[in-house]
Formats: structure tokens, C-alpha cells, sequence
């Protein structure tokens, strides 16, 4: 009896030890990344303002920016679960934490070149795509003055992986804070020219987040070359010396990562084309819609990737007790998370509505009507997004990223996307239908996802 009841204390004291060590590192990195994403937000706000066809353009040049986003995407999140894990097994071998981190940097400088080229072809992509050519002669300049902030878009994400995965979660937040507030300040002298700046409208908001993304990454350099911890890694030590192996690596994690974004992200903005089939009123709805969806979904992805962090320390260090806990409070406190988002967003759409768009404009008030019916599905979703964003990243931490590509794949674009299109386009739901699709993808991404990791962790 003595013995069992000491058993049962010892279970309980390590399920509280996991859960404040992944609270302590996942409530600044949850943060982080609704600071970080409000870039986006104050971009749409800001553009809003400005009507619902540059919103609508903003939304399509969007699309086309984060489908190169998501090609960096991989290789900057392979440096958690490759630093975690050589952490957990040896907390002092600075070589290969250094190594990975820096073919990491040295995968995003190669897909530059690349990535230029996709942006200068913008606008041709979104006519062939079917766009309004008025909106496409809009998202083309948008997207090239996004372009250059993008290799430091993905070297911000490569150096919060290293300083997460050591524990070190403040600096980047009060930094994000930091370039959030030079985003809206840059955003209301170029999108509207003031104080002697020339008007420059989208173009305006564009440079505005490219030089947000520049500074963000020069800020982080400073601080790893600065602060004590990050110092010992050394972190740009050799930088020009390959290591063709460890980047092979790299690769051979980054792209089912990036596939299994791209599956993910490109379903939500694959739906913009189908809304922009259905009319301009109807995507700048939805534009308006999948941010409030996204704000809410930031919390959950940073304690979800606190939580893939704290898998890969303890699958390092071969505890597998540690990653059933680890695992279990990464799914339960993202789904917690969103959960605070998604009622009051049910219970008040219009409301929130009216935060983006100006209730007192005549052209406003179709759009509002949108987005208020969009935010019912969007809320009632949101439990399905933390669940499968959750398992994603817990079985990223144990190096696991085959599985989830296929899966996600079949559920988004061999449930998903199909439900949405048809219900959008072949039926009278219309609009409100490529929300039903987006609802029926998450449910079985959420569901297939979660099945892996109990089969994984049991």
C-alpha cells in the first residue's frame, strides 16, 4: 500500500514538473507567435481601411507569399526536433547544435534566388489562377515588396527554434513586441503617407514588413552573439565550412515538414481562389475571417511547439514515460488555449466583424454580413485546428514526419479542399459551403493525427 500510494505521488509530482516546464516555455513562445502574427493582423486591419478590392488583392498577394514562405518553413522548424533531441542526449555538445543551425541558415540562402523568381511572377500566377485583373495588377507589386524580408522571415524562425530548444523564450518575445510596433508605425507613414512619405497603399504595407523582418533578424543575431547561454553555442563559427551530411539532414526532416504545412496553409489560401470564383465581396470576408481563425490559432502553436521541444528532450534522453506526459499536456493545453478565442467568437460575430471593417461605410456592410456567418464555422473548427497543430508538432519532436505529410494530405486535399470546392461551387451554400469543406478537413486531420501519436506514445 505504502508502496503504491508512493507510486501514485511520484506520478502526479512529474506530470506538475512537465506541466510548469512546459508552461515556462510555452506561454512566451504562445506570445511570441500572437505578437508575431499581428503583423499580419495590423496589415489587414491598416489595408482594410483602404476597401474591400485592396483588401481582397492583399489576400491573393498573401497566398502567393506564404507558398514561398512554406519552402523555408521546412528547413527552419527541422532545427527543433534535430537541437532538442541532441540536447536531451547531451546537453553540452555545442558542435552539433551549432551545425544544425547553421545548414539550417545555409538551406534558406540557396532557396533565395529561387524564391525571388516566384515573387516577379506574382501577378501572372494570380491570372492564371483566374483572378479579377484588377486585383492581380494589384497583388503583383504587393508581393515583390514583401519579397525581400523573406530569407529573414526564415532566419527569425531558425534562431527562436535554437533559443527555444535551450530554453531562452523572452528575448524573442519582447523583440517580436519590439518590431510589431515599427510594423504600424511604418505601415501608417507608407500605406497612407504621412508626415511627408509618399502614399504608397499596398506597396507601402509590403516594405513596411520586409524591413520588420530584416530588423527582427539583425536583433537576434545581436542577442545570441550577446547573451551568456546562447554565446557558448557559438552559433556562426565556421559559418562558410560545410557539412554536407547534417544538411542532408536537414532536408531529409525540412521538406515532409514543409509538404505537411503546405497541406495544411495552402488549403486555407486554395480556398481564397475558390472565393474569388464566388466575388470580391466574398474574399475579402473571408480574408477577414481566416485572421481571426489565425490569431486564434497562435496560441496553440506556440505551446504546441513548447510541446515539441519538451518531446524531443525526452525522446533524447530515451524517457519515454516523459514523452506520453509531454505529448498528453501539449494536446490538452492547446485545445484549452483556443478554446478562449473560439466562444467569445461564437457568441459575438458581428461584433468582431466591425473590428476589421468600418460599420458605418455602405460597401462594408455585404462583407460584415460575410464575415459574421464565416466566424460561427471558424469558432466551431478552432477545437479541431489545436488538436491536429498539437499532434503535428509532438510527433515532429520525436522526429516523426512522414506519417503526418500523408496524413495531412488526405485529409485536406482528399476531404477537405473537395468538400469545400463543390459545396462553394455546386450548391447553394455557396461562400458559407468552403467553410463546411475547411471544418470536414480539420475534423479528420485532427482525428488521424491524434490516432498516430496515441499509437507512438501508448
Amino acid at each position: 500500500m505504502n508502496t503504491s500510494v508512493a507510486t501514485e505521488r511520484a506520478s502526479r509530482a512529474a506530470w506538475r514538473a512537465e506541466l510548469a516546464a512546459l508552461l515556462s516555455l510555452g506561454l512566451p513562445m504562445a506570445a511570441t507567435q500572437l505578437v508575431q502574427f499581428s503583423v499580419m493582423t495590423v496589415d489587414v486591419l491598416m489595408i482594410g481601411r483602404l476597401g474591400p478590392e485592396p483588401l481582397a488583392a492583399s489576400s491573393l498577394g498573401v497566398v502567393i507569399f506564404f507558398a514561398a514562405w512554406l519552402v523555408g518553413f521546412g528547413p527552419a522548424m527541422a532545427v527543433s526536433p534535430l537541437v532538442s533531441q541532441a540536447l536531451g542526449a547531451n546537453e553540452n555538445d555545442h558542435d552539433d547544435v551549432r551545425i544544425s543551425v547553421r545548414m539550417a541558415l545555409w538551406g534558406v540562402v540557396a532557396l533565395t534566388p529561387f524564391m525571388f523568381l516566384g515573387f516577379a511572377l506574382a501577378e501572372p500566377i494570380t491570372l492564371a489562377l483566374g483572378q479579377p485583373e484588377n486585383l492581380a495588377r494589384l497583388a503583383g507589386p504587393y508581393v515583390l515588396a514583401l519579397g525581400p524580408g523573406w530569407a529573414f522571415a526564415m532566419g527569425v524562425i531558425i534562431l527562436r527554434n535554437f533559443l527555444a530548444a535551450i530554453g531562452e523564450t523572452r528575448a524573442p518575445l519582447y523583440i517580436v513586441i519590439g518590431t510589431t510596433l515599427l510594423n504600424a508605425f511604418l505601415n501608417w507613414l507608407l500605406i497612407y503617407g504621412h508626415w511627408g512619405f509618399p502614399r504608397l497603399e499596398l506597396v507601402g504595407a509590403g516594405i513596411a514588413s520586409s524591413i520588420v523582418n530584416m530588423s527582427g533578424f539583425v536583433a537576434l543575431v545581436f542577442y545570441v552573439r550577446w547573451d551568456k547561454r546562447a554565446k557558448a553555442f557559438d552559433l556562426f563559427r565556421e559559418f562558410l565550412v560545410p557539412h554536407w551530411e547534417r544538411l542532408r539532414e536537414v532536408v531529409r526532416l525540412g521538406w515532409p515538414i514543409a509538404v505537411t504545412i503546405a497541406f495544411e496553409g495552402m488549403l486555407f489560401n486554395a480556398c481564397v481562389f475558390v472565393m474569388g470564383r464566388i466575388g470580391v465581396n466574398e474574399v475579402a470576408a473571408y480574408q477577414v475571417a481566416l485572421n481571426v481563425a489565425s490569431i486564434a490559432f497562435m496560441a496553440p502553436l506556440g505551446l504546441s511547439m513548447a510541446g515539441s521541444v519538451r518531446v524531443g528532450l525526452a525522446a533524447g534522453a530515451g524517457d519515454r514515460a516523459r514523452v506520453r506526459r509531454a505529448a498528453a499536456l501539449t494536446v490538452a493545453l492547446s485545445i484549452a488555449a483556443i478554446m478562449c478565442v473560439a466562444v467569445p467568437t461564437m457568441l459575438a460575430p458581428e461584433f468582431v466583424a466591425g473590428l476589421y471593417l468600418n460599420r458605418e461605410t455602405a460597401e462594408n456592410a455585404v462583407v460584415i454580413a460575410l464575415v459574421s456567418k464565416f466566424l460561427i464555422i471558424a469558432a466551431a473548427f478552432m477545437l479541431f485546428d489545436a488538436t491536429q497543430v498539437a499532434s503535428a508538432q509532438a510527433l515532429r519532436g520525436l522526429k516523426d514526419v512522414r506519417w503526418p505529410m500523408v496524413i495531412t494530405g488526405i485529409a485536406y486535399w482528399i476531404i477537405g479542399f473537395p468538400v469545400a470546392a463543390y459545396l462553394g461551387l455546386g450548391t447553394d451554400f455557396g461562400a458559407v459551403g468552403v467553410w463546411w469543406g475547411l471544418l470536414s478537413g480539420l475534423f479528420a486531420a485532427a482525428a488521424m493525427l491524434g490516432a498516430r501519436l496515441y499509437l507512438l506514445t501508448r
